[in-house]
């Protein structure tokens, strides 16, 4: 065997070793998010999936909410782990950021947020209700705040694309529920920022987005920021829509979450 061909099965057999140590690792973090259903007092149904710290009854933990993009819906309970979560499941994380973390999954066709998306301006506008995978989302936090030993002044919202929208409805129409928002390549309605103008944000996005326009999340920014917050932005030059693949690898953004407080 020449050493070229050599060369090459060496590095496919590295390769190959290195595939299996990553699909390994990924689902060694999947198992660690439990598959779960919750119902309402009213028969409706959410699926979403949990990641439980090694807690005792003497304390009590943070509580991420997740909340996935459109290209993750369904019914297969396990689609809303593809983007983003798992990095809340490393081993690393999870010694030194101990936290309950669920990642529910919005139904097919349905919205985590409900807005109005005039596109000739580029603007979303509130509608008055929750849409009905948001309004099971809130029921879920509150069972669980009632059943696991819940810090309610740590409880922390994020989300990408679809997710990201999720994330600003949510804070607008929940304002006292949450410690800190993370919405991630997202929008909201700017006319409700002083709604929220008092809630840590740090918002992210990618400024060559195709998908959701970079402008959502500025002009978020600019109307929290007139009306006396002070919110992060983290604008990635060169970035497309993929802005999660770094904003939840960003370590001072993890630190930052978790010193959040009510």
């Amino acid at each position: 065997m020449n050493v070229v061909r050599k060369s090459k099965v060496i590095l496919f057999i590295l390769f190959v070793a290195a595939s299996l140590f990553v699909s390994k690792t990924a689902l060694s973090q999947e198992i660690k998010f439990d598959a779960n259903q919750f119902t309402n007092g009213e028969g409706e149904e959410l699926n979403y999936r949990i990641l439980t710290p090694d807690y005792d009854t003497l304390r009590k933990y943070p509580l991420i909410v997740f909340l996935h993009g459109a290209g993750e819906r369904g019914n297969d309970n396990r689609s809303q782990l593809k983007w983003g979560v798992m990095n809340f499941a490393t081993d690393e994380m999870m010694s030194l950021h101990p936290a309950f973390v669920i990642a529910p999954q919005c139904p097919e066709n349905q919205w985590w947020s409900n807005f109005d998306h005039d596109r000739s301006s580029n603007s979303l506008k509130l509608k008055p209700e929750p849409s009905k995978p948001m309004r099971l989302m809130i029921d879920l936090v509150d069972h669980l705040k009632a059943n696991f030993p819940i810090d309610a002044d740590r409880i922390y919202i994020t989300g990408l694309s679809m997710g990201g929208m999720g994330t600003f409805d949510a804070i607008v129409r929940y304002p006292d529920m949450f410690a800190a928002a993370v919405p991630v390549c997202g929008g909201g309605d700017p006319s409700k920022a002083s709604e929220i103008a008092h809630i840590p944000i740090w918002v992210f996005h990618g400024a060559e987005d195709p998908t959701v326009s970079p402008a959502l999340s500025s002009k978020m920014v600019e109307a929290l920021t007139s009306a006396g917050g002070h919110p992060g932005f983290t604008l990635y030059p060169e970035v497309g829509h993929f802005a999660w693949l770094m904003a939840y690898s960003d370590h001072l953004m993890i630190e930052w979450m978790f010193r959040q407080r009510k």
